[in-house]
């Protein structure tokens, strides 16, 4: 993975947390900042899954990867919603 690629991968993050929200059923009681920190987690993983798996350099827009962040971000919220309830 190149620098170029963990740059858009946080810059894209702090997008990809706003849609693995609106992914999730419900309303998520978080705050804007740690869905985007969630986002940018998710985001990192997801290049680095996409990586390991080889789908992350295709021609055009990288679909696959882009799914897998967007996946990762709603399991992300989830459980940080999941676990601000429980304190």
């Amino acid at each position: 993975m190149e620098i170029n690629g963990i740059f858009s991968a946080i810059i894209f993050g702090l997008i990809i947390g706003a849609l693995g929200r609106l992914v999730l059923p419900g309303k998520q009681n978080l705050p804007i900042w740690q869905t985007m920190l969630v986002g940018v987690v998710a985001g990192l993983a997801g290049t680095l899954v996409a990586w390991a798996l080889g789908v992350d350099d295709t021609d055009g827009i990288d679909w696959i990867e882009l799914a897998l962040q967007i996946g990762l971000a709603a399991i992300g919220v989830s459980l940080v919603a999941g676990r601000r309830r429980r304190l």
